[in-house]
């Protein structure tokens, strides 16, 4: 449906005349959001803010904006204020400098990602993207005695990455539920849900939750595992479980009261920003359609497709990109591709070796690769 341009302003309009008939005491506290149509409701949908700072209500307007049909109830709004009212002086003014990172160079490191990171400052990255390693789910990722184990020693790692990001910037991890594979035929396989149990963990780090991004494989990318045989030859109701051919992509930003554009219009660079502009087709919907990659040198890698899409849409060109579980070093071959610094950090000698080999084969001969053993600079190229 397509709306003139004075559709907005009516909108205010509306919005505000029930401000004032029903939160008069406190109409001039009160202001409206930018009213947007949300055709799933098929209705304009106003917020409402109590001195440009807290999201206290909202307001549902008919499609010809000439009544509201649906509002937060007006006590839950005035309980909402006076929860506010405290925070009312804290100053909302935007820091007006304009930071520039520390032009750290291109960093393959081999060990300990929570050690590693310990040696590096706040603002040192500016994107985090990487893949955990599963959760003893194949032979060699049975490191850990139970899964709280896993998840405390997942909390580490994103308390370092959390540390050394940027402000307002972004961290972006695939995951997905792992399947432990049944002991015996008496005894059933458990699927653990990894996703829901990383968010909790990343919420109370100070990340804010963005998006879930569902990585889809081509169909029958995961029969190999065995999930739905069963039920495939006998139908049986209960026995029921599907193929699985998606991932998850949650992405998080690092908590601020600035708003992105802030990252926009603060960065050093407005020159990289213009440069780093998305042309061309791009990702719509939060769904992705891309084929699952293979490696002789490591079993679980993610395609570097998925790893380009990531770093064109999250971070500027010039910008460090961190991966501390890098395997062989997928992010750091897209970070190449796309104009950014990238360090990746893995306790894999194999690894290790694999990168220090090929990567440096991809970037331009003046570009500096540090490269190096943890707590053994002597390698340092």
């Amino acid at each position: 449906m397509v709306f003139d341009k004075g559709s907005t302003g009516k909108a205010r309009s509306l919005a505000q005349n029930w401000i004032n008939t029903n939160l008069n005491n406190f109409a001039a506290e009160i202001t409206c959001g930018l009213p947007e149509y949300d055709d799933r409701l098929d209705s304009w949908r106003i917020s409402l803010k109590y001195r440009e700072t807290s999201v206290i209500g909202e307001l549902q307007a008919n499609r010809r904006l000439t009544e509201i049909k649906n509002a937060t109830k007006t006590n839950l709004i005035i309980e909402r204020i006076r929860k506010a009212i405290p925070q009312e002086q804290r100053s909302t003014r935007r820091n007006s400098n304009v930071f520039v990172p520390a032009a750290i160079p291109n960093k393959i490191i081999l060990g300990d990602c929570v050690q590693v990171l310990e040696e590096y400052p706040p603002d040192t990255a500016q994107l985090v993207f990487t893949s955990p390693p599963y959760y003893n789910a194949k032979p060699e990722y049975s490191e850990f005695v139970d899964y709280q184990e896993y998840l405390d020693f997942l909390r580490r790692v994103f308390i370092r990455c959390h540390s050394i990001l940027s402000e307002g910037r972004f961290l972006v991890v695939n995951v997905s539920p792992v399947l432990i594979k049944r002991a015996s035929r008496s005894t059933s396989s458990t699927r653990i849900p990894i996703p829901f149990d990383i968010h909790q963990i990343m919420k109370s780090i100070g990340f804010d939750f963005v998006d879930d991004i569902i990585w889809e494989k081509p169909e029958g990318a995961g029969w190999n595992v065995g999930r739905g045989r069963r039920f495939r030859a006998d139908r049986q109701p209960l026995q029921y479980k599907p193929v699985t051919v998606t991932e998850y992509v949650l992405v998080y930003r690092k908590h601020t009261e600035k708003l992105i554009d802030w990252n926009i219009r603060k960065h050093h660079s407005q020159e990289y920003v213009t440069a780093s502009k998305i042309l061309g087709d791009y990702d719509v919907t939060n769904i992705w359609r891309i084929p699952p990659n293979t490696s002789k040198i490591h079993p679980a890698t993610f395609p570097e497709a998925l790893a380009r899409k990531i770093i064109r849409y999250y971070s500027f060109i010039n910008d460090m990109v961190v991966d501390p579980f890098a395997g062989i070093g997928t992010v750091g071959y897209a970070a190449i591709e796309l104009g950014r610094r990238f360090m990746l950090i893995d306790t894999d000698p194999k690894y290790y070796a694999y990168m220090k080999k090929n990567i440096i084969k991809k970037v331009s001969e003046d570009t500096r690769v540090d490269c190096y053993i943890y707590n053994d600079h002597n390698e340092g190229e």
